[in-house]
């Protein structure tokens, strides 16, 4: 038995959680609404305040969908009750950051500013021109949202410039040494 899979799942008040015929389970809050299309080799059942997750056979795929199913539900139950938040910080000279609408416009070095389109369900708020806060229900969007904006300019191991996580740390390099 997976040791993840096995683990039940609590719903919280507020939390509605609804299981269709086709298999998908749909998680609700409020605005914010998550559906997970779940494997037919698992079995979901929803019972009182608890949700489990049993397989129906012991193949390694379906051992394997075990965990990351429940991972996956559990996730979506976290992210329409708190929610996910990722921070980036912009380290550099002239680097900033603003949001002009459903647009972040970052000035990282280059000769144009970037704007980048911020998707339905994500929330970016900006703190001093050089700290981006990305939130919303979804992980796997709000990782995608952070990695992509990281990906304009990764931090490089010389001056640590770029875009960074905050959590994030950058291992330093010796720059030339003088010769003798």
């Amino acid at each position: 038995m997976s040791r993840i899979g096995k683990l039940p799942i609590t719903i919280e008040k507020g939390v509605e959680v609804s299981l269709s015929p086709a298999n998908i389970v749909t998680v609700k809050n409020g605005k914010n609404s998550e559906l997970i299309n779940v494997n037919s080799s698992i079995e979901v059942k929803i019972e009182g305040g608890e949700l489990t997750l049993t397989r129906k056979n012991d193949e390694a795929q379906t051992r394997a969908y075990h965990g990351l199913y429940r991972t996956l539900i559990s996730n979506a139950v976290q992210g329409v009750t708190k929610g996910w938040q990722k921070t980036l910080e912009l380290n550099g000279v002239g680097y900033r950051s603003a949001v002009k609408g459903k647009v972040l416009e970052l000035n990282l070095g280059f000769s144009h500013p970037i704007k980048f389109d911020i998707p339905a369900g994500i929330d970016v708020k900006v703190e001093k021109n050089t700290t981006v806060h990305i939130s919303g229900s979804s992980k796997e969007l709000v990782g995608q949202v952070a990695a992509k904006i990281r990906g304009y300019r990764p931090p490089e191991p010389y001056l640590g410039k770029g875009v960074k996580y905050s959590d994030e740390v950058i291992k330093r390099k010796a720059g030339k040494s003088a010769g003798k």
